[in-house]
């Protein structure tokens, strides 16, 4: 067992604390929002995370996770220091440190020894050091700065957690390494790589990772539309690539373009570090002006089939999260889609399992929410899929052609099989599907 502190208790803040309370360690959350600290010491969420509304009250009852405002006594009661606030995009796309920064100077007026800093929230490369020189600046305690970046998928956190890929650490301090060692060593007993490299190496592969995965996105949503023209069907393609042991089935599905707060926040910041570095990254230049076209996809089909004016058409939406199993609305697709539809004079009416209350607070009354999937669709000239919720798989296709008004179905997951729907007479668009 180590006591380990966790500055934020936002979406990885959360999850990591949890699960290496979970783990066996004893565990600090620290947050200043008093509201968010009183629901995490009822037992109860402030998040949407499968396996969290379990895994939170049962490690508070058990004495293994605390929620507090106390920073100063949560550095000095441990052995490692998470930072893991939130680093939002400034208007250049530049990753904001100011949360940081405030920690980082709060950490260091609380040192009272040896202590390991660890960077959890994803930042710019050389924050690292930067951090180091503003501890060293404030303290004369002894410390160590580690990068250790976080590979959560939302709606699969607390898997990703206990069972990784790999656990990157990125340090130069032996002391450190061995503190790191010993923090996961309940993960990599059970298997999980432990990779050790260079804080500025790790700080890259994070970056590096999820633009690899945004691009992978946004070049098959692009061979889709050129499917879509020659006449070939884009899930036969995918599944032929993804048969290619050199490059693989993940992150080859076509859909409406990537969202969340990761693959466009960190596509961003790393095109950001690339101009400070007069190094141009054109593909991923160009993964991000593909991305912007595709979150419309949908709309512009609607618009294509129905008319550029949609006054009188009602659209419903099945899904409004960016993916499912969460109630995330950062970035999602479903936003700029409702925008391109509301503003064409539609009438759009929504249903997502667990966003309801989270894309209110983005596109307030311009749409209206239904109940259960059904309701959405009543009197409905057309349904747009947009989230692949698992219980969007298989509706009562009977029941939804009864209810809608017009029968035009868009598959923006590629969730259903055309030629079913379109042997009952409904008329399919999916994304490069024949």
């Amino acid at each position: 067992m180590m006591n380990v502190a966790v500055v934020g208790t936002g979406y990885v803040g959360l999850v990591a604390g949890t699960c290496f309370a979970e783990l066996g360690h004893r565990v600090v959350c620290v947050d200043n929002d008093q509201h968010k600290l009183a629901i995490l010491r009822a037992g109860k969420l402030p998040i949407y995370e499968p396996g969290l509304e379990e895994m939170v009250p049962k490690n508070v009852q058990r004495g293994r996770l605390v929620f507090t405002d106390d920073l100063a006594r949560a550095v000095r009661d441990s052995e490692v220091v998470f930072i893991a606030v939130g680093t939002p995009p400034g208007e250049d796309g530049s990753a904001d440190l100011r949360y940081v920064i405030a920690v980082a100077e709060a950490i260091a007026d609380a040192l009272n020894g040896f202590k390991v800093i660890v960077m959890k929230s994803t930042v710019p490369i050389g924050t690292c050091d930067r951090v180091r020189a503003i501890i060293a600046s404030r303290s004369k305690e002894h410390f160590a700065v580690v990068s250790n970046p976080e590979f959560l998928r939302e709606g699969v956190a607390v898997p990703d957690f206990m069972r990784p890929d790999r656990i990157i650490v990125g340090a130069s301090d032996e002391r450190a390494v061995e503190v790191m060692r010993r923090l996961y060593r309940p993960l990599t007993a059970d298997g999980a790589k432990f990779l050790l490299m260079d804080v500025r190496s790790s700080e890259m592969t994070k970056y590096a990772s999820n633009s690899m995965l945004a691009t992978r996105i946004s070049f098959m949503n692009e061979i889709a539309t050129l499917c879509e023209r020659v006449g070939a069907d884009v899930e036969n393609v995918r599944r032929g690539m993804g048969a290619d042991a050199r490059i693989g089935p993940h992150f080859l599905k076509a859909g409406v373009g990537y969202g969340g707060s990761c693959f466009p926040k960190d596509v961003a910041a790393l095109l950001k570090t690339a101009e400070e570095y007069t190094t141009p990254l054109r593909i991923l230049e160009a993964t991000t002006a593909a991305n912007v076209v595709q979150k419309v996809r949908l709309a512009e089909l609607v618009k294509n089939d129905l008319g550029d004016d949609l006054s009188g058409k009602r659209i419903g939406l099945w899904g409004l999260a960016f993916k499912p199993q969460t109630d995330d609305m950062r970035e999602a697709p479903s936003v700029p889609m409702s925008q391109v539809l509301v503003e064409a004079g539609a009438e759009v009416v929504a249903y997502d399992p667990a966003a309801r209350h989270t894309a209110h607070q983005v596109l307030g009354d311009r749409i209206r929410y239904a109940e259960d999937p059904y309701q959405a669709i009543e009197g409905a000239d057309a349904l747009c899929l947009v989230t692949e919720w698992s219980e969007f798989t298989a509706p009562d296709w009977e029941r939804v052609w009864a209810l809608m008004r017009d029968h035009f179905l868009y598959d923006g997951r590629n969730l259903w099989e055309p030629r079913e729907l379109i042997t009952q007479g409904f008329k399919y668009r999916g994304i490069g599907r024949r």
